[in-house]
């Protein structure tokens, strides 16, 4: 798969370093919004959230998102949900050009989340893993 850096304006949006946004990056290279817009709104969803027994935290823009979270905003945009994998039935979807739609799609990966525009992975790294990094499936534009 092509390998395209993008930084989804994170930098000019004024930020410096390292940071876990791969969701934030993601959703703002895959819609065209602002980078600064999607890191208020996932923290304005994070802010409504609560603790719990297996969630000790609240999803925050910069240091990491819960998948819940990633759900409202791209539902509150309107984007649509494909599962690519369910329990048990092991990675039948990876990320390679050949095995994902055409189009801006957000792919939800193990611990991270990538933009595929028209077969070319968009992110910071190349987060492939050479074509065996397995999809748990993608948002789209519906």
């Amino acid at each position: 798969m092509k390998f395209q850096f993008d930084d989804g304006g994170r930098a000019a949006a004024g930020y410096k370093g390292s940071a876990g946004d791969c969701a934030t990056r993601a959703i703002a290279v895959a819609t065209g919004k602002q980078y600064q817009e999607v890191y208020d709104a996932i923290n304005r969803i994070g802010a409504t959230e609560r603790t719990g027994a297996r969630k000790r935290g609240v999803s925050n823009a910069r240091t990491g998102v819960y998948k819940s979270s990633v759900r409202k905003y791209m539902d509150s945009i309107g984007w649509k949900w494909t599962p690519t994998m369910s329990i048990g039935s092991g990675c039948r979807v990876h990320l390679r050009s050949e095995e994902l739609p055409a189009g801006r799609i957000v792919l939800s990966l193990s611990k991270h989340y990538a933009t595929v525009i028209d077969g070319v992975l968009h992110d910071n790294h190349d987060s492939s893993r050479n074509g065996t990094r397995c999809v748990y499936g993608y948002w789209s534009e519906a």
